[in-house]
């Protein structure tokens, strides 16, 4: 017991001795630093009410969004108009970037070039097909493209020409590669 005893006695004077005023000169030296120190707030600046905005451009045309294709429109339409009656050609119903040219073949003097859709269809075109939709005639084919001309209208109306050209894939890999 007098062991226990002895415990409870250094136990106490060990919580005695940490009990006391531990840095108190760091306490005096922060309390000197701070004698004179005022403190300076800027005033908050004054905010204005907010003012509603009134849209009122509903009738002019939602810039964001594709204009739709009408004949007729604008000064120039007339003379680069597309013919809006003519039949549409397969290689139409896919946008331009979505085409890849995956060879060309000649048979006499005529040059095919073999171009493949997204459904992995391929198609052959010569000089004068259309493709793209954007009413791309094609041009030129050569070994490695195929160039065509592409009838875009502006903002006016006005219909203006745009080449293009599709450029050779070399292989399924290569395809594979560009799309990741």
């Amino acid at each position: 017991m007098s062991r226990a005893w002895v415990l409870a006695i250094c136990a106490s004077l060990v919580l005695a001795a940490c009990g006391g005023e531990s840095h108190q000169d760091l306490r005096a030296w922060m309390a000197a630093q701070g004698q004179g120190v005022k403190g300076k707030l800027e005033p908050l600046p004054q905010m204005k009410p907010y003012e509603p905005f009134t849209y009122n451009a509903f009738d002019l045309p939602d810039p964001f969004k594709p204009r739709k294709v009408e004949p007729g429109r604008g000064a120039g339409s007339s003379k680069l108009a597309p013919d809006l009656t003519r039949r549409k050609e397969a290689l139409e119903a896919f946008p331009l970037e979505a085409l890849n040219m995956v060879g060309s073949l000649q048979q006499g003097k005529v040059m095919y070039g073999l171009v493949r859709t997204p459904e992995k269809e391929v198609f052959q075109v010569r000089v004068g097909n259309y493709m793209g939709q954007d009413y791309g005639v094609v041009t030129a084919i050569h070994d490695g493209d195929i160039q065509l001309k592409e009838l875009v209208q502006d903002s006016a109306g006005d219909w203006t020409e745009r080449s293009s050209t599709l450029q050779l894939i070399q292989s399924d890999s290569t395809t594979q590669e560009r799309r990741k």
